[in-house]
């Protein structure tokens, strides 16, 4: 696989029609992937900066010393060991959440993190969603921007984020703090990012979602899994329930009425749960997420 150079940022610094896969992925896979994933990332290793745009949930990376480490089938690839495990609320990745593993000097690293959001950003808007530290001395990190639909902050503040951390890194690294060979990589969340039932739910209230839910049969009141393309219709916090309907996606649509809308009776009808009964909710992967003004 090559890289396609589209655009040209400047030394080191590339815009990717299509990045590496993982070792259980074949190039077909991943040009499914490629159409399903996407997410904005900035991935970087002393002393060279190297921008993507990922159209896979986990970028293929410069290794720390800047060399380009070597995946499956010849392919170039940065990886961790975790990247095929199922996001979990918490995980550090879409899950979200702080994993730092017992590493010594991670505590430090997520430190210098929130210091840069405070010092140089807005930090009520650009938030830490994820940041994991891996033994092999690579830091993930994904910005999260609460003012923007889809939570996706632009190229220009992860680049922005970027050289900042990478300067106080060094800073860091030279009072023999943390490690001075650290991987980074910087990214959005991703398509796959984990939605909290209930205080995502108003946030994201007018894009289509993925829902896992549990469903309780009229009959035999048994509850089956199932899931769905959803757009929220409302939510009630005292009775800790919210109101569905359908999204207006592929998935939802008549195949025998190719081309054309919902039915009336679909648009009319709507799906309330309790909070406890939706078990996964994620982001609809639209052709245009991440959307064109980040």
């Amino acid at each position: 696989m090559r890289w396609k150079k589209i655009l040209s940022l400047g030394p080191n610094v590339v815009m990717c029609s299509r990045l590496m896969f993982f070792s259980s992925v074949s190039t077909a896979t991943c040009s499914d992937l490629c159409r399903k994933q996407m997410q904005l990332s900035i991935v970087s290793s002393k002393p060279q900066l190297d921008l993507f745009f990922c159209n896979l949930s986990t970028a293929a990376v410069l290794g720390k010393q800047g060399g380009i480490q070597r995946g499956c089938d010849g392919e170039d690839s940065w990886s961790d060991d975790e990247v095929n495990a199922e996001p979990q609320f918490g995980d550090g990745g879409d899950g979200g959440g702080v994993v730092l593993r017992g590493i010594k000097w991670g505590e430090n690293a997520f430190s210098i993190a929130n210091d840069v959001l405070k010092l140089y950003f807005d930090a009520e808007d650009i938030k830490i969603f994820a940041f994991k530290v891996s033994p092999k001395g690579y830091i993930y990190i994904r910005l999260d921007k609460v003012s923007q639909k889809y939570g996706c902050p632009s190229i220009d503040e992860i680049t922005h984020f970027n050289l900042l951390y990478q300067e106080k890194l060094e800073e860091s690294g030279q009072r023999g703090e943390i490690p001075d060979n650290l991987g980074v990589e910087i990214s959005s969340p991703s398509v796959a990012r984990l939605l909290a039932v209930p205080s995502d739910l108003e946030r994201f209230k007018d894009i289509p979602l993925i829902m896992n839910y549990f469903h309780e049969d009229a009959d035999s009141h048994i509850s089956q899994k199932r899931k769905g393309v959803f757009i929220l219709d409302s939510i009630d916090t005292n009775a800790r329930e919210c109101t569905w309907k359908l999204a207006d996606v592929k998935e939802n649509r008549d195949p025998l009425r190719k081309g054309r809308p919902m039915s009336k009776k679909q648009k009319e009808w709507r799906l309330t749960l309790s909070f406890h009964m939706i078990e996964r909710l994620t982001f609809h992967p639209m052709p245009s997420f991440p959307p064109r003004d980040v």
